[in-house]
């Protein structure tokens, strides 16, 4: 799919349970929205650097032909027109105007990559037009300080760098830590959060080495992080820098303990075309269930899941962890717009995002609920360390 691709999926509907409180005695519209129709706009990399996770957006689609084909939302059709902005912040921030003053979307939903949910914001938050559940975990899109009309949905890329430094520290005291990261706001605010997490033990990260997402390969930092002594690597990269990290790590016969970015530690995406050989032993921050675990094989909440894909996505990888991603990211905008009701005006939109309660996603790892408010934009917060066995992803 070219950039200038787009992708328009019109999505029925017919009445579906509704909640407790919701309001329906009087209909409230904003643009995009009608007795008939919601429509959602998104942009997300179908080509380009990141055009792995363009599987989010397919899975997305296929989830909402489901929510059509079982009933829409509250008697209505989603319209989710979903176009490719290559991974590029200057057409993400074009298709994203496009969207909104010549498609008159409801919402944003689901934009992937940090620098392109930061490029698009200002305007959008402008616009007061709600940017839902985005694909990025900048600390800045789980606060409404600056920007109220934009939300994120994983866990903060600080509080997982945290995470990591909680456990190197505990595990492993005397490491050398080497990080290779994206030179972007997404990569410098993982290396902030590593550098706050074993704050007072800043000697423990012995080197950096950085890339650009377009760059070819990262061979060259691999070889001088190894001989810099590196013995603990985190990889704070996008699925395709760490499928090469994977692969050169094994050819230099090197063994470092790995962590792995939780956005990029897709089984199908990543570690296949890594080798699964050559992933054993890697670590990342697990928040949802991996569909390919035979502990999940007879989950109640999962068996949902493994329907839809064999009746909407047929030819996709259950490996792709992308594809339960997508599941869980419409189940949450699904959520969100029964709870509006009959008022699908911008501002109840932003508000029914804001007033989620102990809400249970079925893709999340057991204890793990959603609670938002005014003052609390965080949605998924909990986290279990994982590594992979070569097979599945097992907690440590």
């Amino acid at each position: 799919m070219t950039q200038t691709t787009r992708r328009q999926i019109v999505l029925g509907a017919a009445a579906a349970g509704l909640l407790p409180g919701a309001a329906f005695a009087q209909k409230k519209y904003g643009p995009g929205t009608s007795d008939t129709e919601i429509r959602i706009g998104q942009t997300i990399a179908y080509s380009g650097p990141a055009s792995a996770y363009g599987q989010l957006g397919r899975a997305e689609a296929a989830y909402f032909k489901f929510l059509n084909d079982k009933g829409g939302i509250n008697g209505r059709k989603i319209n989710f027109i979903s176009v490719d902005d290559g991974f590029s912040p200057p057409k993400a921030v074009e298709m994203t105007r496009k969207l909104v003053e010549q498609d008159e979307v409801a919402l944003m939903f689901g934009m992937l990559g940090t620098a392109l949910n930061t490029a698009t914001r200002p305007y959008l938050n402008q616009q007061k037009m709600p940017q839902l559940f985005i694909a990025a975990g900048s600390a800045t899109f789980a606060s409404g300080e600056k920007f109220p009309w934009t939300i994120g949905w994983q866990p903060t890329l600080m509080g997982e760098a945290a995470f990591y430094a909680k456990n190197i520290l505990a595990t492993h005291p005397g490491a050398k830590i080497g990080v290779l990261y994206q030179d972007d706001d997404f990569g410098k605010e993982l290396l902030q959060g590593l550098r706050e997490g074993v704050a007072g033990k800043d000697s423990a990260i012995i080197a950096t080495e950085s890339f650009q997402a377009t760059d070819p390969t990262v061979d060259s930092q691999l070889i001088s992080l190894k001989g810099k002594g590196v013995d603990t690597l985190m990889l704070f990269t996008y699925a395709k820098q760490a499928a090469q990290a994977i692969r050169k790590i094994a050819d230099l016969g090197w063994k470092p303990d790995t962590y792995l970015h939780l956005g990029s530690a897709s089984v199908g995406a990543t570690l296949m075309p890594a080798g699964l050989d050559k992933s054993v032993g890697i670590k990342t921050a697990g928040f949802m269930k991996d569909a390919t675990d035979p502990q999940w094989a007879k989950d109640a909440e999962l068996a949902p899941f493994f329907d839809w894909m064999k009746k909407y996505m047929p030819d996709a990888k259950i490996e792709d962890s992308l594809n339960l991603a997508g599941w869980a990211y419409g189940q949450t905008i699904e959520q969100v717009l029964r709870q509006c009701g009959d008022d699908l005006t911008r501002e109840n939109i932003m508000k029914q995002a804001l007033n989620l309660k102990n809400w249970r996603n079925p893709a999340l790892l057991p204890g793990s609920t959603i609670s938002t408010a005014p003052n609390d934009y965080r949605v998924v917060e909990y986290m279990k360390l994982q590594r992979f066995n070569g097979k599945v992803w097992e907690f440590v």
